[in-house]
């Protein structure tokens, strides 16, 4: 089974159709994508995105939807379950002890959160972390990412996709200086 996954949204979907678009053909066994996985922050964001991309979808609250509750969800497949949570309440800021250990009490192999807004794909004792990042305010100087996941009877494999690779990068304004020193050493002609 092939997930799409994303994260950290915040209400701005366009990266993620486009993403979407680019990914849905390179898959990693070569078949069409089975879900979408949304990690959280605007919950709705993951609702509109299976409706509007036509797949099952698994999306949790995170801390930017109204509240400090701990919302998780479990993907079941055939062979392995998936812990889906935002994090914040794990403190995946600081390490993911807490979020592997909950993985480990619901029996689940893999744990896909979000809240950083920095992508995380390893393996963490017996548990696979997956963080998607954010396309929409990533934190880690990139353009944004997302994540593939696909879970078959020999395991898991996937990995962590960066708009700027697929896109190209956009160039950021910079701040025009000078300015300034200008008019300072003009005034000091006088």
């Amino acid at each position: 089974m092939n997930f799409f996954i994303t994260s950290d949204t915040h209400g701005h979907l366009e990266k993620v159709y486009d993403m979407y678009d680019k990914l849905k053909d390179m898959t990693i066994d070569g078949k069409p994508i089975d879900g979408l996985i949304h990690c959280g922050d605007n919950k709705r964001d993951g609702e509109t995105l299976g409706e509007r991309l036509g797949l099952p979808a698994w999306s949790v609250a995170g801390n930017c939807d109204g509240g400090m509750r701990k919302d998780i969800g479990i993907v079941s497949t055939p062979w392995c379950s998936i812990l889906v949570t935002h994090g914040h309440m794990q403190g995946v800021d600081w390490d993911l002890s807490s979020l592997t250990y909950l993985a480990e009490e619901k029996d689940c192999s893999i744990a896909c959160f979000g809240h950083t807004h920095v992508p995380v794909f390893e393996k963490v004792g017996k548990i696979t972390v997956v963080n998607p990042g954010s396309l929409s305010f990533p934190r880690d100087g990139t353009g944004g990412s997302c994540a593939l996941l696909n879970v078959t009877d020999k395991g898991c494999d996937g990995g962590i996709y960066y708009y700027d690779n697929l896109f190209g990068s956009r160039k950021k304004k910079h701040a025009r200086g000078g300015f300034l020193r200008s008019v300072i050493n003009y005034s000091d002609g006088f």
